[in-house]
Order: structure tokens, then C-alpha cells, then sequence
């Protein structure tokens, strides 16, 4: 399976955008459930009842990894969308719909 990146820098700066994007749209939830931090090539998500989402780069494989809920998915950019590499689902369905679940709220992130 192929990505959309030919090497590390463009990988990193893509990433760097999508992790931002996501970022400020995790603080605009109205929401005091969740506690959002970007870190480099990171973001991670703690929430009231201690649960944490991680979402961090993996610069050799060229992929974003989501931890959550004991869960991993593995999302490679093919054609400038970000899809699980094993299931093809949209990265920003499957954290919409953990959002959602984990807030008992309506969220829908995009980039």
C-alpha cells in the first residue's frame, strides 16, 4: 500500500497540519470533558474519567496511530485522505465517532 508522501519532511509537515487542524478543533468542543494536548508529532486527549486517546506520528512507517478505548488503528494518507491501512475507514470518521461517544455529544472533525 502506498502513501502520498515520497519522504520524511513532507510526511512530518503533513502531519504537522493535520495535528493543528485537529487540535484547535478539540478546543473548540464545548466541553470540559477532555483535555487536549499537542506535542510534537503528538496529540494526546485525557478525559475527566481518565481515558486518554493518543494520536502520534510514525515517521518510518509514514502513518498517524490512534490509541483508544484499547484499540489501535493505523491511518496512511492515500490521495489526500487519511485511511485506516487495514480497513480503508476516513481517520477523521473514526475520531468523530469516538468523540462523539466518549462526549455523549454531536462531533464531526474535518481538515
Amino acid at each position: 500500500m502506498s502513501t502520498d508522501f515520497t519522504d520524511d519532511a513532507a510526511f512530518r509537515t503533513a502531519v504537522g497540519h493535520v495535528l493543528r487542524t485537529l487540535i484547535d478543533q478539540m478546543d473548540e468542543i464545548d466541553s470540559e470533558a477532555h483535555d487536549p494536548m499537542l506535542t510534537e508529532g503528538n496529540i494526546k486527549i485525557v478525559f475527566e474519567d481518565g481515558s486518554t486517546f493518543v494520536l502520534s506520528q510514525q515517521t518510518p512507517m509514514h502513518e498517524l496511530w490512534l490509541s483508544a478505548n484499547l484499540t489501535a488503528w493505523h491511518f496512511r494518507r492515500e490521495d489526500g485522505q487519511w485511511l485506516e491501512r487495514d480497513s480503508s475507514v476516513p481517520m477523521l470518521d473514526v475520531l468523530s465517532d469516538l468523540f462523539s461517544d466518549k462526549l455523549s455529544l454531536p462531533v464531526r472533525f474535518s481538515v
